[in-house]
């Protein structure tokens, strides 16, 4: 006879948890736009949905949506938003761009922005600064835009 061991149960559950979790993350990573199943097209890694306010409160809808300032963004770079997971670029002073910072090959999120390109860290994908084209693969597709404004010094989500 076994004697039943409190804490096994507890690394079970730990372990099934962990297994869960992987399952989520491959099934995240899928290959982009595949046809077998996989997710398809620019919209499965575009932006995220724009923010809304409650009822009544355009400032709020503003506030809300207020991605970065002017400012933060360097002329010939950008900025990504992980969180967000948009990536602000400014080509040449006073224009700005945003795409969605998902790369297209395998749904990795980019993480610098350098040498007028946008790259992502996992196979070295790079896209454009000025329209997200892929400007070295193995990405299939560009990035997809997001429409974004300026209002006075704040660039903000439309």
């Amino acid at each position: 006879m076994t004697r039943h061991d409190a804490g096994s149960s507890s690394r079970r559950t730990v372990l099934a948890c962990a297994c869960a979790a992987g399952a989520a993350c491959l099934a995240g990573c899928a290959r982009y736009g595949t046809s077998n199943g996989g997710l398809a097209g620019p919209a499965a890694y575009g932006p995220p949905p724009s923010p809304t306010a409650s009822a009544g409160s355009s400032a709020a809808a503003s506030a809300s949506a207020v991605l970065a300032t002017t400012a933060e963004i360097p002329v010939g770079g950008g900025k990504v938003l992980t969180a967000r997971r948009i990536v602000i670029t400014q080509p040449q002073a006073g224009t700005f761009h945003a795409f969605t910072a998902i790369c297209t090959h395998q749904g990795c999120i980019v993480d610098a922005v350098s040498g007028g390109t946008i790259n992502c860290p996992c196979h070295g994908s790079e896209y454009s600064i000025v329209n997200g084209s892929v400007v070295r693969g193995p990405a299939p597709l560009p990035l997809a835009a997001v429409s974004i404004k300026v209002e006075g010094t704040s660039i903000v989500q439309v």
